[in-house]
């Protein structure tokens, strides 16, 4: 059963019948740190900390709902987002423990992967960078910020954006850790960006991959 799945059957579990809806879509295998999610509930479950106390024991150890509060009528945990983010972990030093959340991976070009990585960011049209499978108005997506982030045994590769195809995170870290083993180079990843050629379209293992934080407006979150 998916995360999806779950959390459904817990809210159906407390005679919660509604709609839920997300912030973002993941692929199998990849983790979130911050969904967000809103559904509407009945009078009778007024007390949101009970509710998130009730959820939280049919949902643990899995999956845990960090927070609830009361929104507007017309709150969109998708549509109403203004910016998300999403990191992508790698180690260098191998543990079984680490295998689902971690990619290892040893001698990254961490200088040519932070020259790469600033390409990515501001409006491009990510057509070359998405799979196929799901229905968009247009593939144009910014993003804000891209880093580098090196943390003891880690490398994390951080996008912050508007928006998101699917599968695009996986797609563009594959790119730079092509580059980085000097199967691609910066500007093979130019002109992918500029939809002048299209040389890689293969994804990164999953495992890695987290869906970090989803800001809202008027939102403290």
């Amino acid at each position: 059963m998916t995360i999806q799945d779950n959390i459904e059957l817990a809210i159906k579990k407390l005679n919660i019948n509604s709609k839920i809806n997300y912030a973002g879509r993941t692929d199998a295998g990849v983790h979130a740190l911050n969904q967000s999610i809103d559904f509407f509930i009945p009078n009778y479950w007024q007390n949101i900390e009970k509710l998130k106390f009730s959820l939280n024991n049919i949902l643990n150890p899995n999956i845990n709902i960090k927070i609830i509060r009361f929104v507007s009528n017309d709150f969109h945990s998708r549509f109403n987002a203004t910016k998300r983010s999403y990191r992508y972990i790698i180690t260098n030093q191998y543990t079984p423990f680490n295998y689902n959340y971690t990619l290892y991976k040893k001698d990254l070009n961490i200088e040519l992967l932070k020259k790469a990585i600033k390409l990515f960011e501001g409006e491009h049209n990510f057509e070359y960078f998405h799979k196929k499978g799901s229905e968009v108005n247009h593939f144009i997506r910014e993003i804000y910020k891209s880093d580098i982030i090196l943390h003891k045994n880690y490398t994390i590769i951080r996008f912050i954006g508007n928006g998101f195809l699917r599968s695009q995170i996986r797609m563009m870290v594959q790119f730079l850790l092509d580059i980085s083993d000097r199967k691609y180079t910066i500007k093979d990843l130019k002109k992918q960006l500029e939809k002048k050629d299209k040389i890689n379209t293969k994804l990164v293992l999953a495992n890695g991959l987290y869906f970090e934080r989803v800001w809202y407006e008027n939102l403290n979150n």
